[in-house]
């Protein structure tokens, strides 16, 4: 999501990425020239922004298109991109009002327009996909264009609209490209980014040639890139070793993260302080085996974050007990409160009290990719290990086909990652566990409801403070999902290459123009 994964006029927010890691220098050897290759093991769902609700996706985005705002490196506050001012009209953080750049073009030469804005907005709504970021939007009513002036009305108060429009859910396409009501579906992109797109193979590759009538927040582009994506975290570290690629983000295998020192021979590494975090998700419609409260709770009762962390991931992640990551302001830890320590006996009484027989069957989804699969086969062994479970894995190798898959419900539950699309803490609970949320989960909460609209409410973030964490406590409570843990973010590179440190500076926009030969 995450995304995955900013911004506003927020006093006391914590960044996420706080605290950035040292960037290793180490002696160089290698040439330069030509595109510069990024490797990703992250995955493109959709070109059309409002197809795609992912990291993998928004990457791409911030690159190729534009937002009406953006963030500086290393900031938190929402900066003018292709808008040359935004603002809260009145008091009640419903009217938010934007100026257009008056010489904005998109690569292909026609001048963007406030409709072009307007109509950007109008269709993530209309289209309302399941991959979308419609849920991102929840409180947008609708949206004026009059000359450059693009005014939108909110249903409620949302001090955090400024945050959303800075995302890559924001961003703006041609209208005469793009269908009113349906997704674009040609591979092709119509935007105004620091690049233009010059190629791309879904799956494969994605080539970048700089934009030169691009104008906006970012410096222009230098050096064309070519992204190029890997089916798993093993053949990313396979072009790595080979030379393939001159710069390697998310995601090296885990034990290759936890071997990084400046012994290394031409590499460069960061690792920052991140959001990025998973959790499992409950499918609780009627029918599902974890729609009954009683499963969901003995689940959160057993399971071992630490074991996880250590004999998964090789102690590159951190154990998680709240879907508010730490680094973020209003975090707590309501499911270690709640469950401090994997407590068997715990979990057969929630079932027994419930009349509930064991053991339970489980079907459990999973992307298969990366450290996935381990991952939820240490879930199956943790659960069937009580003898109060038995769990059905189900890997599956796309990832558009997972999405679809945990959409329609075909699993009891699923594992899934989440990066911030901006770091406050209504972005790892609205789109989350709010009614018709992008989990897709089915979970809807009349109090959960009531206290995200309150936290939205508050201009002053700091005011929010105690509605998270009352709202935390309910996530705790009701367990639509059950946190598991939060990492770091690695980037590296080759020392022939400078600015990859940009990819990774916290705001969770992948600075691909910052990437140049030395």
């Amino acid at each position: 999501m995450r995304s995955v994964r900013s911004k506003i006029i927020a006093a006391g927010l914590v960044l996420a990425a706080a605290g950035v890691g040292a960037w290793q220098l180490l002696p160089a050897s290698g040439s330069s020239g030509g595109a510069i290759r990024v490797g990703t093991s992250d995955v493109v769902s959709s070109l059309d922004p409002a197809g795609a609700y992912d990291a993998g996706s928004w990457a791409l985005f911030g690159n190729v298109y534009q937002s009406l705002l953006t963030l500086k490196s290393g900031s938190s506050t929402p900066v003018p991109d292709a808008a040359t001012s935004c603002a809260f009209v009145g008091q009640k953080l419903t009217t938010y009002r934007c100026e257009l750049r008056p010489d904005l073009k998109f690569a292909g030469g026609r001048a963007i327009t406030a409709e072009d804005v307007k109509h950007s907005f109008d269709r993530i709504k209309a289209i309302n996909s399941d991959q979308g970021p419609a849920p991102l939007f929840n409180t947008l009513d609708s949206v004026k264009a009059e000359g450059l002036t693009v005014t939108f009305n909110l249903s409620a108060g949302d001090a955090t609209f400024p945050f959303k429009i800075a995302t890559g859910a924001a961003s703006i396409v041609d209208k005469d490209a793009y269908p009113a009501r349906a997704l674009r579906e040609d591979g092709k992109i119509a935007g105004s980014g620091p690049y233009s797109l010059a190629a791309y193979k879904a799956g494969t590759s994605a080539e970048l040639k700089p934009n030169p009538s691009y104008k906006g927040q970012a410096k222009p582009a230098h050096a064309p890139v070519t992204v190029r994506y890997f089916k798993d975290s093993a053949q990313l570290d396979r072009a790595w070793n080979e030379r393939e690629v001159e710069v390697a983000h998310r995601e090296m295998p885990p034990a290759v993260l936890a071997a990084l020192n400046p012994g290394l021979k031409d590499t460069r590494y960061q690792a920052s302080g991140g959001s990025e975090t998973r959790s499992v998700v409950f499918n609780v419609r009627p029918g599902s085996a974890a729609a009954p409260l009683a499963v969901r709770q003995a689940v959160a009762a057993v399971l071992d974050r630490s074991k996880l962390a250590s004999e998964v991931y090789s102690g590159t992640v951190t154990p998680l007990y709240s879907l508010v990551p730490a680094g973020i302001a209003a975090h707590s830890t309501p499911f270690f409160d709640t469950y401090p320590a994997p407590n068997g006996a715990t979990a057969k009484k929630l079932l027994k009290d419930a009349g509930i027989t064991t053991p339970v069957p489980l079907t459990v989804g999973v992307n298969a990719r990366g450290a996935n699969l381990a991952e939820a086969e240490e879930l199956k062994r943790q659960l069937e290990s009580t003898g109060l479970f038995q769990l059905d894995v189900k890997p599956v190798e796309q990832w558009a086909d997972f999405q679809k898959a945990y959409a329609a419900g075909a699993f009891d539950a699923y594992t899934i990652g989440w990066i911030a699309d901006f770091p406050d803490a209504d972005n790892f609970l609205a789109p989350l566990v709010g009614t018709d949320s992008s989990m897709n989960n089915g979970f809807s909460d009349q109090a959960v409801d009531g206290l995200v609209a309150r936290t939205q409410s508050h201009s002053d973030r700091a005011g929010a403070a105690a509605d998270f964490r009352e709202l935390q406590k309910l996530v705790a409570q009701q367990v639509p999902m059950v946190p598991i843990w939060q990492k770091k973010d690695y980037v590296m590179s080759r020392e022939a290459v400078t600015g990859a440190q940009y990819l990774s500076d916290g705001t969770g926009v992948w600075r691909l123009w910052e990437l140049d030969w030395l």
